[in-house]
């Protein structure tokens, strides 16, 4: 069985078994997640950005568990005293609770200094036979049409409030390139400029009986 929790903003716990995963762990908007007690073997970040980046080299340092980036997003962290497995596009990556697939997503990614942080990724996890795809910060691409054809997510987490990422209407589309039957809407609603219309949304994307499930980070346990 796979437990997901939505922490807030891009980040998300994945659990499987007696491991879990984090994904863009800004885990400090949310005072509810307690990541200390949780089993946390890995960290996979999507891109460089603080709201991404978040808390994961506390993190990593205090559990003394790998983050795996894009090749310069991990080198810093690795000259941040944190252990890290730098990665590029396109090959599985094994791990004790399933594997992971780094893809291109149409972002920027620069480190906390300024400097160049990689591309942006998006990933796609596959655990225990569960495919979800983390979009990170996108904006509608074809390559997603790809994913379909070649992977067959069966979840969805994607970004909707628009500005930096896709919005509403954008993200309905990407829906439906992807063929996924469940959605889970994140970026959205952290700062002003990425409000979004979660019941719009919902309305854009019902066909083909595809879900959209609505997490409320505030009601994580």
């Amino acid at each position: 069985m796979v437990d997901l929790k939505y922490i807030g903003h891009s980040a998300f716990e994945i659990k499987h078994e007696d491991k879990a995963v984090l994904i863009d762990p800004y885990v400090s908007i949310n005072d509810k997640y307690n990541w200390h007690d949780s089993p946390i073997t890995d960290i996979l970040l999507t891109h460089a950005h603080s709201d991404h980046l978040g808390e994961a080299l506390e993190i990593a340092k205090e559990k003394d568990i790998e983050i795996t980036a894009i090749f310069e997003l991990a080198n810093y962290c690795k000259e941040q005293g944190a252990k890290s497995k730098p990665v590029g596009l396109g090959s599985w990556i094994n791990y004790s609770w399933g594997r992971a697939l780094f893809f291109p997503a149409f972002h920027s990614s620069s480190l906390p200094d300024g400097k160049y942080g990689g591309c942006a990724a998006s990933i796609l996890l596959d655990i225990d036979g569960v495919r979800i795809y983390h979009a990170g910060d996108t904006c509608l691409t074809s390559e997603m049409k790809t994913i379909k054809e070649l992977y067959a997510p069966q979840i969805a987490l994607l970004p909707i409030g628009g500005k930096y990422t896709m919005d509403v209407e954008h993200a309905a589309v990407a829906t439906k390139w992807l063929g996924v039957k469940t959605v889970i809407p994140m970026h959205y609603g952290t700062f002003p400029e990425i409000e979004a219309d979660l019941e719009r949304f919902a309305r854009l994307i019902a066909f083909d009986n595809t879900a959209c499930q609505i997490l409320n980070p505030s009601e994580i346990n």
